[in-house]
């Protein structure tokens, strides 16, 4: 590719207009959307409202003019992108705790069953609520095989199928209508994490009959650090499954101030805390963006996107480990290299922002409502003249930050 077709491509790209929505500093190719997503103009107006305004002025009324609701209309907004109902998706605390909730709520439900299967190498932080999941329900446990085996190892003690749709490291995506499909074969729920996929590839759980799903906000939604993470029920588990963590504003009257706890009816029942408003705004700004996107031109320019560093990897001899076929793959390219660290901060230094996977993976995201062919083609070129001028190699590019 040259920079004139990389240019030909932004000439005729559908999603091209969305890149003025973004506050993108000059002289930065940012291709960390994958993990912090870019600053939507619009949200730090949104936030000044929330501070000024609904808290400074309208105080504790503000909770009945849109806060107490936001949890649910939130939710709503996220439902589209990943093929829910509005009623089946909430927003709040943390993916972390979304995936606890959940994990416990249907290991509870079947007593009979008291395995949780999933896959060596999965995000760990998945891996480690797992392991605490497993122990607050007796007899249940935690069994980690490789991709290769998972299929097998789906039993008749199998409760949850855990999986994430699209691979942290390498970008490998599951089937969801398929690995869905085996668990239910199984006799198992499955349990999606979307983290890396929701507003980078297009999702169907409804079409897959998926059960439980939970994911982050701040990656390919823009939502802001730390901002709240969502979880998806199936319709038909709502009233069945019970959250472990029995909050007050999960319950069916928290203004009843009531001793004894009485679940809410539908997805209010996941609720726990107060939700914090500065972030949910932020959140809900960053959505608002997603309206009418379509999901499918995302796909497609992230392929596109792939191909230019895919080429300008294979120019440089570069082991690139995600899949080539773009049905099989997220929004990000992964290449190994023994100075993977050093590569990352020499681009850093040059101002194309990736980051990197202990202990050998460059991972560059692609992120296509703000990047453009060219930024991408650029990128390349980048990596190829630090690969080639061996710049790397500068001793401050080994120094090991808290954040890689």
């Amino acid at each position: 590719m040259t920079l004139e077709d990389a240019r030909a491509l932004d000439a005729t790209d559908t999603l091209a207009g969305y890149r003025d929505q973004f506050t993108l500093p000059e002289g930065v190719i940012y291709l960390d959307g994958n993990s912090l997503g870019a600053l939507p103009k619009a949200t730090p107006a949104a936030l000044a409202d929330v501070a000024t305004r609904q808290w400074g002025d309208r105080l504790i009324r503000s909770w009945n003019e849109g806060w107490i609701d936001a949890p649910q209309r939130i939710g709503a907004k996220i439902a589209p992108l990943i093929g829910a109902a509005s009623d089946e998706v909430i927003i709040g605390d943390t993916t972390s705790t979304h995936l606890f909730k959940a994990l416990v709520a249907a290991l509870r439900s079947n007593p009979d069953r008291h395995t949780v299967v999933s896959e060596a190498g999965n995000f760990p932080t998945d891996l480690h609520i797992a392991e605490g999941a497993v122990a607050c329900v007796p007899g249940t446990r935690l069994k980690i095989v490789a991709r290769e085996n998972l299929a097998a190892a789906l039993d008749e003690d199998t409760a949850v199928l855990l999986l994430t749709h699209v691979h942290y490291k390498t970008s490998d995506c599951f089937d969801l209508a398929t690995w869905t499909a085996r668990a239910h074969d199984a006799g198992a729920l499955i349990l999606w994490d979307l983290s890396h996929s929701v507003g980078a590839v297009p999702i169907d759980l409804n079409g897959a009959n998926a059960d439980l799903a939970v994911g982050c906000t701040y990656k390919y939604l823009n939502g802001g650090p730390g901002a709240p993470a969502f979880l998806y029920v199936a319709k038909r588990w709502q009233d069945v499954l019970a959250s472990p963590l029995s909050g007050w504003m999960g319950h069916a009257a928290p203004f009843a101030f009531e001793d004894a706890y009485r679940p809410a009816p539908g997805m209010k029942r996941w609720l726990a805390g107060t939700p914090a408003m500065l972030s949910t705004a932020a959140l809900e700004t960053a959505l608002d963006l997603w309206a009418d996107v379509d999901q499918q031109a995302v796909a497609t320019k992230s392929a596109q996107l792939f191909d230019i560093l895919a080429a300008a990897g294979d120019t440089l001899g570069l082991d690139c480990v995600s899949p080539r076929d773009p049905a099989k793959r997220g929004s990000h390219i992964s290449f190994r290299h023994p100075h993977a660290y050093e590569l990352t901060q020499a681009l850093i230094a040059q101002g194309v922002i990736g980051d990197f996977r202990d202990p050998d993976i460059l991972r560059l995201g692609l992120t296509p409502l703000y990047l453009s062919h060219e930024d991408v083609w650029r990128a390349g070129e980048m990596l190829h003249q630090i690969i080639i001028s061996k710049s790397w190699k500068d001793p401050r590019f080994s120094t090991r930050l808290a954040v890689t």
